[in-house]
């Protein structure tokens, strides 16, 4: 009798671990199959190339945008505008609210998305950072008259475009320093672009995955050849 109740509770016991092992397999069963990813390190952004997409959702418009032939921008005029490469450039006319107008509430009027002026017959540039506001910190009225006397120093020359790809039909490097000109596309894009570095391919708004920075430090070097080795022979 009690071999057979010790069967029994072994059958008993079996059949309950198979009920609960079937219950939970099936309930894992209904679950979504996915592989848990496991928690993303916090990588630091790196900032220059964050910024390249700020204006990527215009990069349709600019591609489909009709040039205006009337109103174009030059590359002489871009760099006239500035007292040596690199510099900010000035304000080339007069200041709408007077010399207290400053960011938001002047320049960024028209500055921030570009358009065309109809007071100063002109596209507005896209400012690459338009969320430092207080425009007149880095930004100068132009002077019509000057003071200073010509001097003997050696003026710095701006970069050339169309000269600055490392090998033949790759994409041009970067000639400036890209500290606060991150965003290329306030640039490179739109009508008030200057038309020598007006982009052909805006929607390819990741710009920085062909064109890299010059930071070479020898340049015009002349074509490697080997010299014939007369000892082999």
């Amino acid at each position: 009798m009690k071999k057979r109740l010790g069967i029994i509770l072994l059958f008993t016991l079996l059949f309950i671990g198979f009920i609960i092992n079937w219950g939970y397999s099936y309930k894992k069963g209904l679950e979504e199959a996915y592989i848990p990813i496991a928690k993303e390190q916090s990588l630091p952004i790196i900032f220059s190339e964050k910024k390249v997409f700020e204006r990527s959702e215009f990069a349709l418009d600019y591609l489909n945008m009709p040039i205006d032939e009337a109103h174009q921008r030059t590359l002489d005029s871009y760099y006239n505008n500035r007292a040596y490469p690199g510099a900010p450039p000035s304000i080339p006319h007069p200041l709408i609210k007077g010399e207290r107008g400053m960011g938001g509430k002047a320049c960024l009027q028209c500055h921030q998305n570009g358009g065309f002026t109809d007071k100063f017959n002109a596209y507005a540039p896209v400012t690459p950072h338009p969320e430092m506001i207080n425009c007149r910190q880095c930004h100068v009225a132009q002077n019509e008259s000057s003071f200073f006397k010509e001097t003997t120093f050696k003026k710095v020359l701006f970069a050339q475009v169309g000269n600055n790809s490392a090998l033949p039909g790759s994409p041009p490097m970067i000639p400036h320093e890209i500290q606060m000109r991150e965003n290329c596309l306030s640039c490179h894009a739109g009508q008030a672009a200057p038309k020598e570095i007006r982009v052909t391919h805006p929607d390819r708004i990741n710009c920085r995955q062909c064109h890299l920075p010059d930071t070479r430090k020898v340049v015009d070097s002349n074509i490697f050849t080997r010299i014939k080795n007369t000892k082999d022979e």
